[in-house]
Parts: structure tokens; C-alpha cells; sequence
């Protein structure tokens, strides 16, 4: 009757094992039946085609930083363009030197509306006059060229001071004769500064 029994007490523990193990096997992520399902892999965002700076011109300039090839900047108006014709209004002294240590000639032209006044005190005033309404800049010396050389021609010891004013525009410039740039200027003031005396 005993051993009865405890036979039967073994067989309920060998069932009530026997049901813990197979639910122990069912339950997932244990190796049991259903294979606990894994993750999937982390995936790498794709790589941004775009330029970090929003631009899509190449190698991550702006729009506004890129060139065409070739273009380069408008070069700058030539100095020394004569002006468009002015009132014709000058007052102005003008000190002509021969030769240093020799007496200067002073003249004074004095125009209105392109015509001498009865103040000028010049060889040809009319001539002076009208070349200034012409070009009020025609006593404004433009800046000594820097791409090419000056011709070392002297013209002579004669020198020239124009001061005073151009239709309102002050004047103070300076003549002489040392070499071709020089010349020319004188030249190309030469209505007012009457003959140098060079092509003479």
C-alpha cells in the first residue's frame, strides 16, 4: 500500500515536471519552440548628396562666390576724358617762367560764357576762352602714366603755374618741359598757356 504510493507520488512529479519544461519551451526568447525573433540590424541613414551649405554649385561656394571662367572685372573710364562743354566761366592767373632767374609773365583771363572780358590781360584770350567752355577740364592734369615709359625729350627750361577757377571748380596745376609726358601736357594745355616754344 505504501509503495503504491509513493509510486504514484513519482509519476504526479514526473508529469507536473514534464508540464513545467514544456511551458518553460514554449515561452519565447529561451529556445524554446517559437524562436525569439531578433531585431532587425540598425541600417546607416544614406549619405546627404546635398552640400551642408544648401548650395549646389560645386565645391560648396554660394552662388554669389562662383566666376566664370574668363569673365574679369570692367575695366575702369581712362583718366583725363575730356569733359562735356561747360558755361564758359574762368577766372585765372597765369605765370609763365622762361628760364629760372629770368623776370615771369603774368596774364590774368577773366571769360564769361566763353568770351574774354575787358579784365583779360592774355596774348590770345578769345582762343583761351573758348577752349575752356570747350573742355572745362582742359587744365586738369591727369596723373603721370605708370604702364609705359615717358620719352626723355626736354622741351626747354620754360615752366607754368595756372591758379584760380574753371566754372566754379578750383584750379592749381603746374607746367614744364623735361620730358615727352610733360610736353604733352603742356601741349594740351597750350590755348592758355600760349606756345612753349618747342616747335618753334
Amino acid at each position: 500500500m505504501r509503495s503504491r504510493i509513493f509510486r504514484t507520488a513519482l509519476a504526479v512529479a514526473a508529469m507536473a515536471g514534464s508540464a513545467v519544461i514544456g511551458l518553460a519551451a514554449c515561452s519565447p526568447g529561451n529556445g524554446g519552440g517559437t524562436p525569439a525573433s531578433t531585431p532587425p540590424a540598425a541600417t546607416s541613414p544614406a549619405p546627404d548628396a546635398s552640400p551642408s551649405n544648401g548650395s549646389s554649385s560645386p565645391g560648396g561656394l554660394l552662388p554669389d562666390e562662383t566666376e566664370s571662367p574668363g569673365t574679369k572685372p570692367a575695366p575702369a573710364p581712362p583718366s583725363g576724358t575730356p569733359a562735356s562743354p561747360g558755361k564758359g566761366d574762368a577766372e585765372l592767373s597765369i605765370i609763365i617762367t622762361p628760364a629760372p632767374g629770368t623776370e615771369p609773365l603774368s596774364y590774368t583771363l577773366v571769360c564769361r560764357d566763353g568770351a574774354p572780358t575787358g579784365e583779360s590781360k592774355h596774348p590770345n584770350a578769345a582762343a583761351a576762352c573758348a577752349a575752356l567752355k570747350d573742355n572745362p577740364a582742359l587744365l586738369t592734369r591727369a596723373p603721370r602714366p605708370t604702364d609705359r615709359a615717358c620719352t626723355m625729350q626736354y622741351g626747354g627750361p620754360e615752366t607754368a603755374v595756372v591758379s584760380g577757377a574753371v566754372d566754379g571748380v578750383g584750379v592749381e596745376s603746374s607746367y614744364k618741359l623735361t620730358d615727352g609726358c610733360e610736353i604733352g601736357a603742356w601741349e594740351g594745355a597750350k590755348a592758355v598757356l600760349g606756345s612753349s616754344g618747342v616747335d618753334d
